[in-house]
């Protein structure tokens, strides 16, 4: 496989999915080594940094690529096997921001409420014992939780010139922020435009199901990835595959559409697998499948449906693909699960 190393400078940051000029051309089978910055830009370093004064709303998000990758068309599938996600930093921070999070008044559901106060948590990550140090404010509380990496924002350009800002997750992927999206999982992405526009960011150090307060522990990634293409393919919504579960992420509002995508995406799923007619497919995931929540807080929430393969008997996705992307990940020699 090719390897391709690519550190962005701040100018390279992009904002959105769709719109943007590919950083560079890549092949399939490319090993990515990437840096991804954190939610924030790198502006909240400590926790006198509120977000009112720091943080400039269009710059939220910012993503390394967007990649062209070779002989993608649209109607194709991307396949991205996350192979590595070590922080970059010793420390993340998560904030209060007025006006944002699941349990606050917000622009689209506005009350008479004020806002909460704004609050910055920084956790120090001990590297050797891969845990993260959360202290409370309003006491002398502290505990040491293990770190989770995984990245809030992966995704495709969407269709029909549609520009989409960073902040959103929809059906071309974007900014699911599921703790699903760690080392060891290949993400199954449909592509819309020639190249696919491949990009990611948004690294968490460790983030709960729902993201609640709508910021995780936010920090800089290295990231290392390895990108391949699978000519077809009927997903619509993002897939997900590890060594033990299948599983299809839907977004929308409210969240029963994200569940309701989700479950569909599943269902056809199924069908490719064991050749089950939607109904018997929708019978059976009524009684195997798991939903774990991702966000509540993003442009769009976003729900996971999952199936543990081992309840099912062996049917390899696309081919055994992801099998054979841990293989190559093993013998790269430098993953983390």
């Amino acid at each position: 496989m090719e390897h391709v190393t690519f550190i962005p400078t701040p100018e390279q940051f992009r904002y959105t999915f769709g719109g943007a000029e590919p950083v560079m051309r890549i092949k399939p089978q490319t090993v990515l080594t990437l840096w991804a910055e954190d939610a924030y830009g790198g502006r909240i370093t400590s926790a006198a940094d509120v977000a009112s004064a720091v943080l400039d709303t269009p710059d939220l998000n910012p993503q390394t690529g967007p990649f062209y990758v070779e002989g993608a068309e649209p109607g194709d599938t991307l396949a991205v096997h996350l192979v590595d996600l070590t922080p970059a930093r010793t420390w993340g921070a998560s904030t209060l921001i007025p006006f944002f999070g699941g349990l606050t008044s917000v622009p689209v559901s506005p009350t008479l409420q004020d806002a909460l106060p704004e609050r910055t948590w920084i956790y120090e990550y001990d590297s050797a014992a891969k845990t993260l140090a959360f202290n409370a404010h309003g006491s002398e509380f502290s505990v040491a939780l293990p770190s989770n990496p995984m990245l809030g924002t992966i995704g495709v350009a969407p269709d029909r010139r549609e520009v989409r800002t960073s902040l959103v997750p929809d059906i071309f992927g974007g900014n699911m922020d599921t703790p699903e999206m760690a080392a060891g999982a290949t993400c199954y992405l449909h592509v819309n435009v020639p190249g696919a526009l491949f990009s990611l960011g948004d690294g968490h150090y460790r983030q709960g199901e729902g993201e609640s307060c709508g910021t995780a522990v936010e920090g800089a990634m290295h990231v290392t990835a390895i990108v391949d293409l699978i000519k077809g393919g009927t997903s619509a919504w993002p897939r997900l595959e590890t060594d033990t579960h299948l599983m299809c992420i839907g977004s929308g509002r409210p969240m029963e559409e994200a569940w309701r995508a989700s479950q569909v995406e599943m269902i056809t799923w199924l069908g490719e697998l064991y050749g089950l007619d939607r109904y018997d497919a929708y019978q059976l995931l009524t009684q195997i499948s798991l939903c774990p929540i991702a966000n509540v807080v993003d442009t769009n929430y976003s729900t996971v449906t999952k199936i543990d393969k081992r309840l099912l008997p062996p049917a390899p996705a696309y081919g055994g693909l992801h099998s054979e992307l841990r293989s190559a990940a093993a013998a790269l020699g430098t993953i983390n699960y």
